[in-house]
């Protein structure tokens, strides 16, 4: 509002000034319509400068004086040579809004290959930001797991939720089908409590990319437009980003890596809570999810089992334990929920 304001006041004494100084012999009216049109372009540029990263601005200040310098210098030759008076004003005006036209826009198109960060602590504070960011696609909002990995500490920097990534969020959840509907509350549900954390930096950003069309590129092309990293559990996302040479954290990847080491002769216990696939089988689940597989267990459905790890796959969908009934050990039934009074 106070921009608003500023802009607005800016334009009214522009053109007060111009009503009464009346430039290049206007009359007082067409010279206050003047002003107004110079400080409406002057704004324009002036929200057009603000959009620049530091990087793009640093370039088109540095491309500008380069041009004006290189300009006055070909303006002394154009002094010296024979035109006549008219013809070399023109000449000199030609050439120095060339130089610094064609100054301003390379110096912007090639900022992005400047490092402000060498000139001093001064401009370290803009890119550093971005890169230590980190984008959030839909599913790993949903997922939830994200929450409680950033309120540990364990991902810095913040993070960041594109405006179409909300949209999709919101499209999920008011989707006649009850399991979408349910699964797009939850991640708008993980969302506020992101936002409501104080260990956790939320940003929303209206960053867009009309011309495209699937979610997961705008994504990445956001992710590459902010140098960050991309934190999915999506596996086609995750090929696809590197293909694009764009950085993934994998939520997956991530309880993977942090799931217990089992080798084989260790004891555990599990519940059988289903038969397998091969004759006899029984499978139970550890606390983190691993599938168990335990031979001769077809009967124990049910029933608690201490067993003898007897191998470990590594499959691409997660770790496999398979294993024997301990003969050592004893089978318990599963504990039974405490009976609750219901009142009416």
């Amino acid at each position: 509002m106070d921009l608003i304001l500023i802009r607005l006041l800016f334009v009214a004494v522009l053109s007060g000034v111009c009503y009464f100084l009346r430039p290049f012999g206007m009359p007082a009216w067409a010279g206050a319509a003047a002003g107004a049109v110079a400080a409406c372009a002057v704004i324009i540029f002036e929200l057009r400068v603000r959009a620049l990263s530091l990087r793009r601005l640093i370039g088109a200040v540095a491309g500008s004086v380069l041009g004006i310098f290189g300009a006055a210098l070909f303006c002394l030759v154009l002094r010296s040579a024979p035109i006549s008076g008219g013809t070399s004003a023109v000449l000199q005006i030609f050439v120095l809004l060339l130089m610094t036209y064609v100054g301003l826009l390379v110096g912007a198109s090639k900022g992005d290959l400047l490092n402000p960060a060498a000139l001093g602590m001064i401009f370290s504070g803009e890119r550093p930001n971005r890169r230590s960011a980190k984008v959030l696609d839909t599913s790993v909002i949903i997922d939830g797991r994200i929450a409680d990995i950033a309120e540990a500490g364990f991902i810095d920097g913040m993070l960041v939720v594109p405006e179409f990534v909300l949209r999709e969020l919101q499209i999920v959840a008011d989707s006649t089908d009850g399991s979408k509907r349910q699964r797009g509350r939850r991640g708008l549900d993980m969302l506020q409590r992101m936002q409501s954390s104080d260990n956790i930096q939320v940003q929303i950003v209206p960053d867009d990319f009309p011309s495209i069309r699937e979610v997961d590129l705008k994504l990445l092309e956001l992710a590459k437009k902010w140098e960050a990293k991309v934190v999915t559990n999506d596996f086609n996302l995750n090929k696809v980003a590197h293909l694009h040479h764009v950085e993934v954290l994998n939520i997956n990847d991530l309880a993977n890596a942090l799931k217990p080491v089992v080798l084989p002769g260790e004891h555990m216990h599990v519940l059988i809570l289903k038969e397998g696939k091969e004759f006899n089988q029984g499978v139970g689940y550890l606390d983190d999810g691993t599938m168990v597989v335990v031979d001769h267990a077809r009967k124990m459905i049910g029933k608690s089992v201490d067993i003898s790890v007897t191998s470990v796959l590594q499959t691409a969908s997660g770790k496999m334990i398979f294993g024997k009934i301990d003969e050592n050990g004893k089978t318990a039934e599963p504990p039974r929920p405490a009976a609750t009074e219901i009142t009416h």
